[in-house]
């Protein structure tokens, strides 16, 4: 097990920008959540006038083993056929990457079926999960790969000049190992966590609600060995994302969460380690609904509702804009003084 350094919020630079966004010319407090945001990456990045130039996005595919038991109203290929269409430029995440301009990285870590072509990364572990009902679904050195891995992945997002990460995913399946996962974390029980995911029967969310609550019987999970709750009832995408967190908050880089998916993994980043929650923006509230569980039991309020539930990244690429009016207002509003505004009496 690797020991992950994350590094403590620069209080200071968060003070100074604080000062500074109370000098410029609009009554203080009047861009309400602007302000906080700003004032947080402040905090993460060390900079009172925080400037994020490059948003990078990193996406990881896998297949899941618990497909198996009929918790989808997917099958297993259209894992295959979304990373096929996302390679391709046509995903919903693609859209708003480049509407973003943003850098984009596809990595297949345990998509059933050979290899892709590129640009999809081939960084395969193994042909997916196995079904978590009837044994792990992975093993340590898998999961330990897969953490590798997504951190490997950041570092070259970086030399690219990403300073700021969102971490999306695909996988058929997902939605019911993120409700195993973060049942496992906040001891929530499952008919709180699991929703209709891609949109499933009355009957099937009966049965997929039934899934998780044995999965959860059967390992009995402790909630502070993210190790192990990756490695009974996880995803290989989800190490992945785990992984690529603590690259980030190693290095700085402000995370933006999407998803349910996505808030899963921080869930587990949080037990590997403390400290890494500092780094991240949580940008929408999902329609899922252990996505406002597992998002209140972080601590975190979402930048935007939409009720969208897609994943792959796109709730946080929406919000990225708003992160970017923070950085604008920061970079490019007068204070009183420069403008020779009179200040409140």
């Amino acid at each position: 097990m690797t020991n992950y350094d994350i590094p403590l919020l620069n209080e200071k630079a968060g003070l100074q920008a604080k000062e500074y966004i109370d000098t410029l010319t609009k009554p203080i407090g009047s861009l309400g959540k602007l302000e906080e945001i700003a004032i947080q990456l402040a905090e993460m990045t060390g900079a009172s006038k925080p400037a994020l130039k490059q948003l990078g996005i990193l996406v990881f595919a896998a297949d899941h083993g618990i497909v198996d038991e009929g918790i989808s109203a997917f099958p297993q290929q259209v894992t295959r056929q979304m990373v096929e269409n996302m390679a391709q430029g046509g995903a919903a995440i693609n859209a708003f990457s480049r509407q973003q301009s943003a850098v984009f990285s596809l990595v297949d870590v345990g998509v059933k079926g050979e290899g892709f072509a590129s640009p999809v990364k081939n960084r395969k572990i193994r042909q997916a999960t196995t079904n978590f009902l009837k044994s792990d679904a992975m093993t340590r050195e898998d999961v330990e790969q897969a953490l590798a891995i997504g951190y490997e992945e950041v570092l070259s997002l970086m030399k690219q000049g990403v300073d700021c990460l969102i971490v999306g995913e695909v996988g058929i399946g997902n939605t019911t190992t993120s409700s195993a996962v973060v049942a496992a974390v906040t001891e929530i029980i499952p008919e709180e966590l699991v929703g209709y995911g891609t949109g499933i029967t009355t009957e099937q969310h009966a049965h997929k609600i039934d899934v998780v609550r044995q999965a959860l019987s059967m390992h009995q999970l402790s909630p502070d060995d993210g190790y192990s709750i990756l490695r009974k009832v996880g995803g290989l995408e989800i190490a992945a994302m785990v992984g690529a967190m603590l690259a980030a908050a190693s290095n700085r880089l402000p995370i933006i969460l999407d998803g349910f998916i996505s808030t899963a993994a921080a869930c587990v980043a949080d037990k590997i380690a403390p400290g890494v929650l500092d780094y991240m923006l949580l940008g929408h509230q999902s329609m899922e609904p252990g996505h406002q569980k597992a998002f209140e039991y972080l601590g975190k309020v979402p930048i935007v509702s939409l009720d969208m539930r897609l994943g792959e990244g796109t709730g946080a690429a929406v919000a990225f804009s708003i992160i970017q009016s923070a950085i604008c207002m920061v970079q490019e509003m007068a204070t009183f003084e420069s403008a020779g505004v009179s200040g409140k009496n």
